[in-house]
């Protein structure tokens, strides 16, 4: 009874260590293993690259043992063991049979005929066979000894792997060839095919659809087999040159002929070449990057590539419109039916075969050489002899060098009818071909021709360099000029620019951004020929700088020309000033410099032209400015800010433009607002809070307190001018310009302040507005405006919280009193009468009091 026992507990434990070891994906099976469908279980090799098992394809329900990439999840399947015999469900089972044979049964109970079977005759030792997954995919059937009885790579399907062999087993009559699926979902014998043919001298590599010829790709000629690309046609991009190699070997004797390629042991790449449905063949390698086979060579490539493109003795050539052309000393059979075949031109040739008559063989390059079917090779040869080989026998057609690997000894020579013949591009042979005495001179006239237009071509080519350097020395030449010539201007301008002299920090740290300076200079003619010659019609105006006017390049551009006044001292430094800052300043509220013109006694500035020209000629007009809605008013308000925000804050120079006012506001044909005229603008060093000066600049009504008072300026000085331009959008009114009938005569701000108090600062908007403006928004813009113009520089906001001030609906802080206002005599214009609302009046004693 304990015996029993025993026997049948080590029979259950064999069983499970035998199931134990299914499961756990082995790399071999006995004959007292199996692998089930129903368990999923697979072979895998020690490597982990492969792994053999049941699948289905794509849209199928139909099953079937296969090796594929395990670690590929896309066509990555290389070989199908019962490819024409498909089980119908998952209860199929792969063994080895009781002959030694491994096969597939339908059933787990392996009582039906398996549908599939390795079919070796003659197995001794069975019960020591058994069957494994080897690291380059081959699953191999061997015996006790160690004897290799059955291997899937002899029975290719439609793939082959490094170390496959495509070719011919002479002993056993063994012919490995592979074919396409029947389709993606179907991987039955399908109809193309990739073999070897070893019927001839010469075997050559050819692709079948059904029985019929459609690609050729030999004789082999010591390095790759003619018409299949070198590595270096095959490289791709993205690979390394190690990944893209596909290292061919042919073997040629008395046992077998195959062609197969191999990889370096340490490869990580995953290729093969694979036979598709559509009848073509591809090297393809697997990019772990993009997780897809790229293709890195096709066959057929092109319709020169089809067997037989052209006819006997023709040429096909893929580049040109007409493919077909027949070799030299042929033509067409039939008139200008080129695909079909080439006869000779003068049937003499074989008469004169022999008899010294001069005929001979030309050479023609880069080709794909005939079809070797009715070839043969002479080894150990060279080809002056192989030559004469060819010239002896009448039959002999053309000829060609072969066995390149040990230094062109031998050749392989044609007899009969040349086809499949091409051009390639790169990697192509040199045929030569049996010719006549009469086509050999017409070659030898053709080549002095030819050798007469190359001189031709060279002396053309020679002369056209010659004429291109001297365009390029004068070029150059010219560019110099034009450069030390930009240079002189920037240095000149650089001299009392807009950086402040006593601010050392701004002066160094913008010194070397004004050499680097991109400035456009133009020609003097170029601005003359724009402006009519700076005709009274194309005048627009005229300021402290000088006259302004408008012109047309020759590109239809339209531009406005500011033109230095030749005895303005004030206006030199202007220019300078906004020559250097507008060039390195770029908003969609500022106006755009397009460049200058600095020749003999000229100085000019070249803006993009703005059709409504400035704000004031709308806002004071009193035909126009009802075409200035509150919205418009609203829009050119905000635009503003944001433009001196920009140059506050947001540019990487911090600019105080000290002349705000509406005549340097310019507007676009949509009416945005541009902030110009930079002429007094000063650079701000970045920790620079204010800067003072002896000489005032600016225009009566839009200047600071603080300014007026101690020539001192700041980004509240800017602020301080925002704020006396926003209340004269609302107003309609000139801050300077306003006399009411109270004494003393009060100026804009004095009177909105008046109004404010008063409860009626809704009042104070432009009547050509009328009532159709929100009440809430012009109040929050009429307390921002007398924010801005509060008397002390740190009770004004920043540029940064008036934006925010105007485009918030936000409570705002109270604004003071401005008790400082600013108004001209009326008995002397020139004259300034400063009001403090005390019965005195403060006199001021100003260096240099400059108005705009």
């Amino acid at each position: 009874m304990d015996s029993k026992l025993t026997c049948k507990f080590a029979l259950f434990y064999t069983n499970i260590c035998v199931f134990f070891c299914i499961c756990t994906s082995t790399d071999t099976i006995t004959s007292t293993q199996f692998i089930s469908d129903a368990k999923n279980d697979t072979l895998l090799s020690s490597n982990g690259v492969f792994k053999l098992g049941f699948f289905s394809p794509p849209k199928s329900i139909n099953r079937y043992i296969g090796i594929r990439f395990n670690k590929v999840r896309v066509q990555n399947v290389v070989w199908v063991a019962n490819r024409d015999s498909p089980l119908k469900s998952n209860d199929g089972v792969f063994k080895i049979s009781g002959n030694g044979n491994i096969v597939i049964f339908p059933g787990e109970n392996q009582t039906e005929q398996p549908v599939w079977s390795s079919n070796v005759t003659e197995v001794s030792g069975t019960g020591s066979v058994h069957a494994k997954l080897l690291d380059s995919g081959n699953l191999v059937l061997t015996s006790g000894s160690g004897l290799v009885i059955w291997q899937s790579f002899d029975h290719p399907t439609d793939t082959i792997l490094a170390g496959m062999k495509l070719g011919v087993d002479k002993r056993t009559g063994l012919n490995r060839v592979i074919t396409s699926w029947k389709s993606q979902n179907d991987p039955g014998t399908g109809d193309f095919s990739f073999l070897l043919d070893a019927s001839t001298e010469l075997p050559q590599m050819y692709g079948q659809m059904y029985s019929y010829r459609v690609w050729r790709g030999g004789p082999w000629n010591g390095q790759i087999m003619i018409g299949v690309p070198m590595a270096s046609r095959i490289k791709p991009v993205e690979f390394s040159i190690e990944a893209a190699l596909f290292n061919y070997t042919f073997v040629n004797n008395k046992d077998e002929v195959y062609i197969t390629f191999g990889v370096s042991p340490d490869s990580k790449v995953f290729r093969r070449l694979k036979v598709e449905t559509g009848g073509y063949a591809e090297q393809q390698l697997w990019n772990k990057d993009s997780k897809e086979w790229t293709i890195v060579w096709t066959a057929p490539q092109d319709r020169c590539d089809k067997y037989k493109r052209c006819g006997a003795f023709s040429l096909c050539n893929n580049t040109n419109a007409i493919q077909c052309m027949c070799l030299p000393g042929y033509e067409a059979e039939q008139y200008q039916e080129w695909d079909m075949n080439c006869v000779e031109k003068r049937k003499e040739l074989h008469s004169s075969c022999g008899k010294g008559k001069g005929e001979g063989f030309m050479k023609i390059t880069g080709l794909k050489l005939p079809d070797a079917s009715n070839a043969s090779f002479i080894k150990n040869i060279s080809l002056q002899e192989c030559q004469s080989e060819c010239f002896n026998n009448c039959n002999c057609t053309g000829y060609a060098s072969a066995d390149v690997n040990v230094g062109g000894r031998g050749c392989f020579a044609w007899y009969g009818e040349l086809i499949d013949v091409r051009t390639y591009a790169a990697d192509g042979h040199d045929l030569y071909l049996r010719v006549d005495a009469q086509e050999l001179e017409e070659n030898k006239r053709k080549g002095h021709g030819m050798q007469k237009n190359v001189k031709l071509i060279i002396i053309f080519v020679v002369l056209s360099l010659g004429v291109l350097l001297i365009i390029y020395w004068w070029r150059k030449r010219v560019s110099m000029k034009a450069r030390e010539r930009k240079k002189r201007y920037l240095e000149m301008m650089f001299e009392d620019s807009a950086i402040d002299p006593s601010n050392e920090v701004s002066h160094a740290s913008s010194l070397a951004d004004n050499r680097n300076l991109e400035l456009t200079f133009f020609q003097l003619d170029t601005i003359l020929k724009a402006t009519d010659n700076f005709s009274p019609a194309t005048k627009l105006g005229e300021g402290g700088f000088g006259p302004v006017y408008k012109g047309e390049l020759s590109n239809g551009q339209e531009i406005a020309v500011k033109r230095l006044s030749r005895s303005s001292e004030q206006g030199l430094s202007e220019f300078k000033n906004e020559a250097l800052l507008i060039a390195k300043l770029q908003h969609r509220n500022l106006v755009r410099i397009l460049g200058c013109c600095i020749e003999n006694e000229e100085k000019m500035l070249i803006y993009e032209f703005m059709p409504n020209l400035s704000l004031d000629c709308f806002l004071f007009d009193e035909t126009r400015n009802s075409l200035l809605d509150w919205k418009k008013r609203y829009d050119i308000i905000v635009g503003i800010a944001r433009g001196i925000l920009y140059l506050h804050q947001d540019s990487r120079l911090k600019i105080i433009h000290r002349d705000l006012k509406t005549s340097n506001i310019l507007l676009d044909k949509d009416l945005n607002p541009k902030i110009s005229d930079f002429g007094t603008a000063r650079l701000f060093g970045g920790n620079q809070i204010q800067a003072n000066t002896s000489t005032i600049v600016g225009t009566f009504g839009y200047m600071s307190p603080e300014y007026i008072l101690h020539g001192l300026f700041s980004d509240r000085s800017d602020v301080f001018s925002f704020g006396v331009l926003l209340l004269e959008i609302i107003s309609g009114k000139k801050n300077s310009g306003v006399v009411l009938d109270v004494y003393p005569p009060s100026n804009l701000i004095s009177y909105v302040w008046a109004q404010w108090t008063a409860g009626k600062a809704i009042d104070i908007v432009d009547t050509c507005i009328g009532d159709a403006c929100p009440a809430h928004e012009v109040l929050r813009c009429i307390k921002v405006g007398l924010l801005c113009v509060q008397d002390n520089s740190p009770d004004r906001p920043t540029m940064s919280n008036v934006v925010f001030m105007l485009s918030n609906d936000v409570n705002l802080p109270l604004p003071k009193q401005p008790v400082f206002a600013m108004y001209r005599s009326h008995h002397n214009p020139d004259s300034m009468i400063y009001d403090t609302n005390s019965s005195s009046t403060n006199e001021l004693t100003i260096t240099n009091l400059v108005g705009r």
